[in-house]
C-alpha cells in the first residue's frame, strides 16, 4: 500500500508518523522549515509522555512520486484549490482521494440520492475545479478527531483523541475503504467506516459553524463561548438553524445541542483553528463552515439569519484582517 499524505503539518504529519512505524510505504508532501527538519531528522511525535522517531519519504515535489493507492489531503479546505494540478502526478487509475477538511466537502452531494444528486458546492468549490480534476469517484471521506500541533520544525506533539471515520459517499463498505481502516487500526488509531458518513461530518460541523466564528469575532476561548450566556445562545440559534438544513438533506444528528455544547465547554480555554489562524494572519476556513450553510439553506428553503448575520460579519473581519 503506498500512501501519500499531501499537506504534512500537525494532523498529516501524525497520521503519517504512525502509519510508516507501522510500516506503510508513506510519502509526506510538506514545505519549508518543517520540510528541511523531517527530511535531515526523521519525524518525531510526542504522544502520552513517548517519543517516536519515524522517517518516511519527504518532498515539496509531488511529480517526484509517482501514482500512490491514497492520496490523504490534510489541508484546511480554502488551500486546496491551489494543490490540484500539482498532485495531478499522484492520481493512477484507482487512487482514492481522502479528504479530511473541517466542514461540508465538495464532494456532499455525489451519489447522495434525491432531488439534489451531484449538486455542486458554489460556496467551497466555486469554478468546479477540485470536482472535475480530483473526482468524486475518487473520493473517501474521513471525520478528523485528533487535536496535535507542531512544537518545533520536525516534531509534532499529539494532545487527544486518536479516531479517524470513513466513509464512501454511496455507503458502501468497499474493499478500498476497509483497506485503508485496517491500515489506520494497525498505525493505533481507531478507524471505523460508517455507511453514513455525511451525519458524522455534520456533527463535527455543528460545533465548529459557531464557536469558531464567534471566537474570531469575540476573541473568547471555548469555555467562555459556550458558558456565557449571551454567546452560548447565539451559538444555539446557529446550531437550531444548521440543523433544520440537515434535516432537510436528510441527516441524523444523533446528540442533543446542549450536550454538544456542553462538551466544548469541557475542553476548557482553547482558542478555535480559526481563531489561531486570525491571529496567525492565515486564511481562515470561513466558507466551509459557515458560508456553505447559508448557500444549503438557499438550496433547501431553511432561512438561517443568525448564521448570515454572523457569516457577514465574520467574513468582514476576515478582509479587514487579510485573512480572506
Amino acid at each position: 500500500m503506498r500512501i501519500c499524505i499531501y499537506g504534512a503539518g500537525a494532523i498529516g504529519g501524525y497520521m503519517g508518523a504512525r502509519l510508516s512505524l507501522s510500516g506503510v510505504d508513506v510519502t509526506l508532501v510538506a514545505r519549508g522549515p518543517h520540510l528541511e527538519a523531517m527530511d535531515k531528522n526523521g519525524l518525531k511525535i510526542i504522544a502520552a509522555g513517548e517519543e517516536k522517531t519515524a522517517y518516511p519519504k519527504c518532498t515539496d515535489n509531488p511529480a517526484e512520486v509517482g501514482p500512490q493507492d491514497y492520496v490523504i489531503i490534510t489541508l484546511k479546505a480554502p488551500s486546496v484549490a491551489g494543490i490540484l494540478n500539482a498532485m495531478q502526478p499522484l492520481l493512477g487509475e484507482e487512487t482514492c482521494v481522502v479528504t479530511t477538511a473541517n466542514g461540508i466537502p465538495w464532494w456532499y452531494f455525489y451519489g447522495l440520492k434525491g432531488p439534489w444528486e451531484n449538486h455542486r458546492l458554489k460556496t467551497v468549490d466555486p469554478d468546479n475545479r477540485q470536482w472535475n480534476q480530483i473526482g468524486p469517484q475518487r473520493v473517501i471521506g474521513c471525520v478528523v478527531y485528533p487535536a496535535c500541533e507542531i512544537s518545533e520544525p520536525g516534531v509534532i506533539r499529539h494532545i487527544e483523541g486518536n479516531r479517524f471515520t470513513l466513509g464512501e459517499p454511496g455507503g458502501e463498505k468497499s474493499d478500498r475503504c476497509m483497506q485503508l481502516s485496517k491500515a489506520f487500526i494497525s498505525a493505533g488509531f481507531k478507524s471505523p467506516v460508517r455507511s453514513e458518513i455525511r451525519n458524522e461530518i455534520w456533527v463535527k460541523l455543528w460545533g465548529n459553524l459557531c464557536f469558531n466564528p464567534i471566537s474570531v469575532l469575540t476573541h473568547a476561548t471555548l469555555d467562555v463561548i459556550a458558558t456565557q450566556a449571551d454567546t452560548r445562545a447565539i451559538a444555539k440559534s446557529m446550531m437550531l438553524e444548521a440543523q433544520a438544513v440537515g434535516e432537510k438533506l436528510g441527516v441524523r444528528f444523533g446528540i442533543d445541542i446542549e450536550k454538544r455544547i456542553n462538551g466544548a465547554a469541557a475542553v476548557g480555554a482553547h482558542k478555535t483553528s480559526m481563531l489561531q489562524d486570525l491571529e496567525a494572519g492565515r486564511t481562515m476556513e470561513i466558507d466551509a463552515l459557515l458560508g456553505v450553510i447559508k448557500e444549503l439553506g438557499q438550496l433547501v428553503g431553511v432561512a438561517t439569519p443568525v448564521s448570515d448575520t454572523v457569516l457577514a460579519l465574520v467574513q468582514q473581519r476576515a478582509r479587514v484582517a487579510g485573512c480572506y
